[in-house]
């Protein structure tokens, strides 16, 4: 049995596809958006000489973040949050809010002591420095 989330307000357009996106558009996005979960998005980056981790993350002041490594792994915390002003009516309300947290392995040659972190622009950038002597790649010579 498959049970439909009944919206008196949809048409049953079954048949003209273009009328189905169109209201798929006006009336799917009129859904209570509070059971999303907060999860920035992330880019995972390597070079030669670092790892970098990229999180979009507009809205957030530098202070609101926590940044640990513990056990090889780095955790990544806050909250945003909107400034709440009084007699204000939401009539809308698409971004996201509250807290969220992520975990990122370190890198076995991560040089653990030197990673750090900037905000700018809503991105938040962590860079965590490769240790030459832990590297993982060996040269053997075939004799």
């Amino acid at each position: 049995m498959t049970l439909i989330k009944y919206n008196p307000n949809h048409r049953s357009t079954s048949s003209d596809p273009f009328l189905s996106m169109f209201d798929k558009f006006f009336y799917d996005t009129l859904e209570d958006s509070s059971a999303r979960r907060f999860l920035p998005q992330a880019n995972i980056l390597e070079s030669e000489k670092t790892y970098e981790i990229h999180m979009a993350i507009p809205g957030m002041k530098k202070d609101g973040f926590n940044i640990d490594l513990e056990d090889g792994k780095l955790h990544i915390s806050g909250e945003r949050n909107t400034d709440s002003s009084e007699n204000v009516t939401v009539h809308r309300q698409e971004i996201v809010l509250g807290s969220f947290r992520r975990i990122f392995q370190v890198p076995e040659d991560a040089d653990q002591n030197k990673i750090s972190a900037s905000y700018t622009d809503g991105i938040l950038k962590i860079q965590i420095p490769r240790d030459e002597k832990k590297t993982l790649k060996h040269k053997i010579s075939v004799k």
